[in-house]
């Protein structure tokens, strides 16, 4: 048998597994590694990662603990129990002020935002069919939409715009076979936190050209400085969009992979069908457990009061060393404009570039994002063992910084 010729087009046919490309990730990691390699004394200060650097919260784990050994938890969960999706209305009313959720047909469970994103273009793209997608940003559902014969308009998001897709300009474009606009508020990496204004502006442009809004809120409880909002509070939003909500940034459950999808009673259906055919549900002691806090403004709270600590501290620190830095709307993310090089005359093309340095030269590893301005992502989810040592981890990242003689 010659398994190389079965691999369908979609991955890569004949010549998935063959190709030579490094990814930025993996180059992320090979550098980090030979730095670590070169410089076995220096700690690595990593603000590359994505995800809670907590653990979950003790109401929530004490819950699972419980329901574990609940013999009615065992079976499959399919499409979810009745309790998690009262629990999750109930969050939408408390949150956000969308009261009017329906937990029975507005509302279904999924194993974490990404296997939603990957069912929605199979719920709704043909071949020749297009999905509008911000970039930079998450890639599931473009990718998704790739495999099943779609193509992907890309909307870049560009600082001149506040990092919101330009409506008027996609107004120009040849939109008669777009059926799904992917956005994600607030935005990772760039942080912006949408307005009212905007979603109002979003929704009156999917009724226009008939397309499904696809709000990717994981990150909707980490907002600084404003009120927490979601599409589906707005006017004509419930019928206009569907918003997917994670338990993974809100509760630190990342692993637990649990969250939602809510809005449109047609959509979230075609969303329960499909899923229905590709897994059997979330156990059900973690939905049990969910329900223990996901309505419990108190320890979302206390989690997005620890990324704002940090993220001011961190702010001030890119400051001083030259960084155009200022205090995202939301997540847990400082994106800023990647230096053009050093004082000594080394330069950077990309801003993958200055990542690579940064790696290499100070030990200190961000996210590059060179697909809409040259850019990296501080992340505030670096490990520590408490308040005091994140002071001595931000410490030592302004003593390197202000030795780096970055240049702007």
């Amino acid at each position: 048998m010659d398994i190389q010729t079965l691999f369908a087009d979609r991955i890569g046919g004949a010549a998935f597994g063959k190709d030579t490309a490094i990814y930025k990730f993996e180059k992320i990691k090979r550098a980090k590694r030979a730095a670590l390699a070169a410089h076995p004394e220096r700690e690595m200060l990593d603000f590359g990662v994505g995800e809670p650097d907590q653990m979950a919260p003790r109401p929530i784990r004490q819950a699972l603990k419980k329901a574990v050994d609940d013999p009615a938890n065992r079976g499959y969960a399919d499409n979810g129990i009745a309790a998690f999706k009262e629990a999750a209305a109930a969050y939408m009313a408390g949150f956000f002020g969308v009261t009017d959720l329906d937990p029975a047909t507005e509302i279904n469970h999924t194993i974490g935002s990404k296997p939603a994103l990957a069912m929605l273009p199979t719920c709704f793209v043909n071949p020749g069919d297009a999905v509008l997608a911000t970039t930079p940003g998450y890639p599931v559902l473009a990718t998704h939409a790739r495999y099943l014969g779609g193509t992907v308009i890309p909307v870049p998001l560009l600082a001149k715009n506040r990092f919101f897709p330009d409506i008027k300009a996609l107004e120009k474009q040849d939109l008669s076979r777009a059926k799904l606009f992917y956005v994600n508020y607030p935005n990772n990496p760039t942080g912006a936190a949408a307005t009212a204004d905007f979603f109002d502006e979003l929704i009156a442009f999917a009724n226009r050209h008939n397309i499904l809004i696809v709000q990717d809120a994981a990150y909707a409880t980490l907002v600084y400085g404003r009120d927490r909002l979601s599409i589906l509070s707005r006017p004509g939003g419930k019928e206009a969009a569907i918003e997917l909500h994670s338990m993974s940034k809100s509760y630190n459950m990342t692993g637990w992979r649990l969250g939602f999808v809510a809005g449109s009673a047609p959509a979230v259906k075609a969303v329960a069908t499909v899923k229905d055919n590709i897994d059997s549900g979330q156990f059900k002691a973690i939905q049990v457990a969910a329900c223990a806090g996901i309505a419990d403004l108190r320890l979302s709270e206390k989690i997005r009061a620890h990324y704002q600590r940090r993220l001011r501290r961190m702010m001030r620190i890119l400051k001083a060393a030259g960084f155009k830095a200022r205090m995202p709307g939301g997540t847990f993310y400082l994106y800023v404009p990647a230096p053009k090089g050093t004082a000594d005359g080394r330069t950077f093309a990309t801003a993958e570039d200055a990542a690579q340095y940064l790696i290499t030269e100070c030990s200190i590893s961000t996210v590059p994002w060179d697909d809409a301005g040259a850019y990296l992502r501080f992340g505030a989810t670096f490990e520590s063992a408490g308040p005091r040592d994140d002071a001595r981890v931000l410490d030592e990242l302004a003593r390197r910084l202000a030795t780096a003689n970055l240049v702007f």
